[in-house]
């Protein structure tokens, strides 16, 4: 099988969308199928099946918007497109963006299958242009990213069962879906050998990109109100546009926090030597994050938003509160710290839940979704109508 894999967002590791991409990628390419990758990544020109496209110039305002959030987008490049989808079997979208609505274009004039992901909630894209609260345009972000891409589509993978609600909901959309979660790289899963240094302080971690959706500030806030602040250390794993203003804030509440981006084997270790997990984002398809932290054997407490399909993970009402609740969030972080043995009941409510997939599981489920796209083309008389199974 021969796949054309259109991404509008590929670079560093740092992101659930590129994490989740590159994922897929290998396990296609270590199944024995060719993957063709179009991206604006300058790190992967001269790599084998990449083929580079340079990126949007959106004019100096927006750019630094965007490069404060750590993003670039593809610029489409139609003869460039037009080739690589040209020698493929299937076409499959990353995100629904300029570059991947260009290639569905192309594909559908070259009668070749389209299958994408749903990696991008619309606060995701709003955010950008502080419009992550208008009602309006989340709206009208959906609609478009449905009239551009989605619903040429013969599947669409989502990662919860929530955003697929969400996006039927905006949209009523009908496309074969399949729910499968983005799954945890095994390695979060393996135990740590090493052990810590007595009398360390109490280890929180919260992982992210420093943004408004992300709400790390809500952790921030929690500690400094503590009643155990000084015993307490935070560790906010990413980076992003809001770095500085989180400085500033642990700073003026005499939080003790640790900032910048981790590889994973680091962010590995530094889980694994936590004693706790903190999940503030307000908007949140999956979280990634999250599920790596739960796997790698850590209580998470999770924001119980209307935006967020990570409250799913939480094993009891308990361990949830309320977006931007710094104050309940205090509470339950002072509550777990005098009593360790109910931390502890809690770990092994997170390993008897079960609620993480292993990242093999979760592969075997999108190839299968691949093939059966091709399968359902494959049985489809010429001319008719293209659907894949659901």
């Amino acid at each position: 099988m021969k796949i054309a894999y259109i991404c509008d967002v590929l670079g560093e590791a740092n992101n659930g969308t590129v994490i989740a991409t590159m994922n897929l990628i290998d396990r296609l390419r270590k199944s024995g199928h060719e993957v063709y990758i179009v991206s604006s990544d300058k790190s992967r020109i001269g790599e084998k099946d990449h083929y580079y496209v340079k990126s949007v110039n959106f004019g100096r305002f927006l750019n630094r918007v965007l490069e404060k959030n750590g993003v670039t987008l593809a610029k489409p490049n139609k003869p460039l497109l037009r080739e690589v989808i040209g020698k493929a079997d299937l076409v499959y979208i990353e995100i629904p963006f300029a570059l991947g609505a260009a290639a569905v274009k192309i594909a559908r004039e070259l009668g070749k299958p389209i299958a994408a992901s749903f990696h991008c909630q619309a606060e995701n894209f709003t955010a950008h242009f502080f419009l992550m609260n208008s009602r309006l345009a989340n709206h009208l972000t959906y609609r478009v990213f449905y009239k551009n891409v989605f619903r040429h589509c013969s599947a669409i993978h989502y990662p919860t069962a929530f955003i697929k609600k969400v996006f039927y909901d905006h949209t009523g959309i009908d496309v074969p879906a399949y729910v499968i979660s983005n799954g945890v790289n095994p390695k979060f899963f393996e135990p740590l050998k090493e052990k810590r240094e007595k009398n360390e302080k109490f280890t929180i971690v919260c992982s992210g990109r420093y943004s408004d959706e992300k709400a790390q500030q809500t952790l921030l806030r929690a500690v400094g109100r503590s009643d155990h602040r000084d015993s307490i250390r935070v560790i906010l794993a990413g980076d992003g546009p809001n770095r500085k203003k989180y400085e500033r804030l642990a700073r003026r509440l005499g939080v003790d926090c640790e900032f910048g981006f981790h590889p994973q084997d680091e962010l590995i270790r530094i889980l694994k030597m936590s004693d706790l997990y903190v999940h503030t984002a307000t908007v949140e398809i999956e979280a990634i994050a999250c599920t790596e932290a739960i796997a790698a054997g850590l209580v998470a407490l999770i924001c119980d938003s209307e935006k967020s399909a990570t409250k799913a993970f939480a094993v009891d009402p308990w361990v949830k509160f309320g977006k931007y609740d710094y104050k309940t969030l205090a509470h339950k972080i002072d509550f777990l710290i005098e009593h360790p043995n109910v931390l502890e009941s809690y770990k092994e409510k997170y390993k008897e839940a079960g609620s993480v997939l292993p990242l093999d599981v979760c592969m075997n489920k999108m190839e299968a979704m691949i093939e059966s796209v091709l399968k359902a083309r494959r049985e489809v008389p010429e001319g008719e109508p293209v659907c894949a199974a659901e």
